[in-house]
């Protein structure tokens, strides 16, 4: 049984959603990283304190990207991932590390800035500059939709899991503006069955 530890809308989702593309038998652990009180099993887990984290087996692993890829390799193979030799690959491998290196990461700058930060500091130099360069990527991502229905051409890949998750995140949490493209691609992606119970799985145990 795999362990997904992180839960709610972290990056964990990325995971889960994977998981239930494959239909791969998963727990989700959840992690409070607002709790005043740090879960000494999860610092056991990940020091680093950062969602999400995978146990499988003797297999502890963080990064959702690279979480993706292994699961992809060790309990592949899946159409998820297209094969090397595929023409969809190049495309496939762009977006699938795009959408957390060149998109969520850098969202991340504005949108702690804006919650976290003090009155006086969220309209940062930094922040202001990782909105700039996420327009800039966007305009990447706009350009593929042009083409394709998906990230890596005419069918879902995990490509899609992770620049939906960033897309949802900079538009829900960090007042980024999606285009109708975008939006259409984000309402494709999450109308599957599999994001749908991920999204539940990953909300269970909570308060309602």
């Amino acid at each position: 049984m795999i362990t997904v530890w992180g839960g709610q809308t972290s990056r964990s989702l990325r995971v889960v959603w994977l998981l239930e593309e494959m239909g791969l038998p998963y727990r989700v652990r959840q992690v409070d990283m607002l709790s005043d009180e740090k879960d000494a099993a999860w610092l056991a887990v990940n020091p680093g304190d950062f969602l999400p984290a995978i146990q499988d087996g003797d297999v502890t692993m963080v990064e959702s990207v690279a979480i993706l890829e292994y699961l992809m390799g060790r309990h592949g193979p899946t159409p998820l991932q297209p094969a090397p030799d595929d023409p969809a690959f190049p495309a496939y491998q762009q977006f699938l590390h795009m959408g957390e290196a060149g998109l969520a990461t850098l969202i991340m700058v504005p949108l702690v800035s804006g919650f976290i930060a003090p009155e006086a500091e969220r309209d940062n130099w930094g922040a202001r500059w990782a909105r700039e360069c996420v327009e800039r990527r966007l305009l990447l991502v706009r350009r593929q939709l042009d083409r394709a229905a998906y990230m890596a051409g005419d069918r879902f890949t995990a490509a899609d899991i992770s620049v939906s998750y960033a897309l949802r995140l900079g538009a829900n949490h960090a007042g980024f503006v999606l285009g109708d493209a975008e939006q259409a691609y984000l309402a494709r992606t999450t109308a599957r069955d599999a994001y749908r119970r991920a999204f539940e799985r990953s909300h269970e145990g909570l308060p309602a």
